[in-house]
């Protein structure tokens, strides 16, 4: 992979990481902020299920920091385009599921990760 897509693969991890670490432990503070449109009275009830996603973010952050760990360019080049797959289509979902802006944030920078690897 290129210094560039590498870079951008290190800032989708580093980007997964801030999610795993507002929605596993502080989801009711920090998760307020990012997800404002929700209701306040939500976030204690959300807890666990927030817990649960934000663990889901810690395995595709771990996933796309593998690629980068991989020495042979196939293989991380094949490691990187799954994990970022899976970044973009969860970012697709959580753009028509709980907010707009998730499209812009997740789902864009792994699709422009993605087209930087198969160029």
């Amino acid at each position: 992979m290129s210094i560039p897509t590498i870079i951008l693969v290190a800032l989708i991890a580093l980007f997964h990481l801030y999610i795993l670490y507002f929605e596993m432990f502080a989801w009711e503070t920090k998760g307020r902020k990012v997800f404002s449109q929700f209701p306040k009275e939500l976030f204690p009830q959300t807890k666990v299920m927030a817990a649960n996603q934000g663990l889901y973010n810690g395995f595709l952050a771990a996933g796309l920091i593998w690629s980068l760990l991989i020495k042979d360019e196939i293989w991380q080049s094949n490691v990187a385009l799954f994990f970022l797959g899976c970044v973009a289509i969860a970012g697709i979902y959580g753009a028509m599921t709980a907010s707009k802006k998730i499209l812009y944030v997740q789902a864009i920078p792994a699709l422009v990760g993605i087209v930087l690897i198969l160029v």
